[in-house]
């Protein structure tokens, strides 16, 4: 991983996992045991497939711009996908509170892509080659 894919990383892990504690502690009060145990599920499953995601983001990026544009929209496709599917899966779960596990997920998730939108909007990255030739020109 580059740099600027650690600190993207860290800027959506680092308040997702601060959300995370505070939908665990919500859920706590509200469902009890169970209801922790549900949120923090959905919080961790949330923080592992969205940082999968921004691992092969980053190593399709070395490989092209075009794959890393693929490997974005692909990664974000499957990780919704999945984790709608885990929704539907454990919503008769009875080891947890299936339904402190979905708003864990889904609460994570909104915060998990403000973070990782924040840390786009903070890095200086060029998204013009300046060296770089016009097709057509002398």
């Amino acid at each position: 991983m580059q740099a600027n894919d650690v600190r993207l990383l860290k800027g959506a892990a680092i308040p997702t996992l601060l959300v995370g504690l505070v939908v665990v502690v919500v859920a706590a009060l509200v469902a009890g045991g169970k209801g922790a145990l549900g949120a923090a599920i959905g919080a961790l499953v949330v923080c592992v497939f969205f940082t999968l995601g921004i691992v092969a983001i980053s190593y399709a990026g070395r490989v092209s711009p075009m794959a890393m544009m693929t490997a974005a929209v692909v990664t974000y496709a499957v990780k919704i996908l999945i984790v709608m599917a885990l929704l539907k899966a454990f919503e008769n779960a009875t080891a947890f509170e299936p339904k402190a596990f979905g708003w864990g997920a889904v609460v994570c998730t909104v915060a998990w892509t403000i973070g990782e939108m924040r840390g786009f909007m903070k890095l200086k990255m060029l998204y013009v080659d300046p060296d770089g030739k016009t097709p057509g020109s002398g």
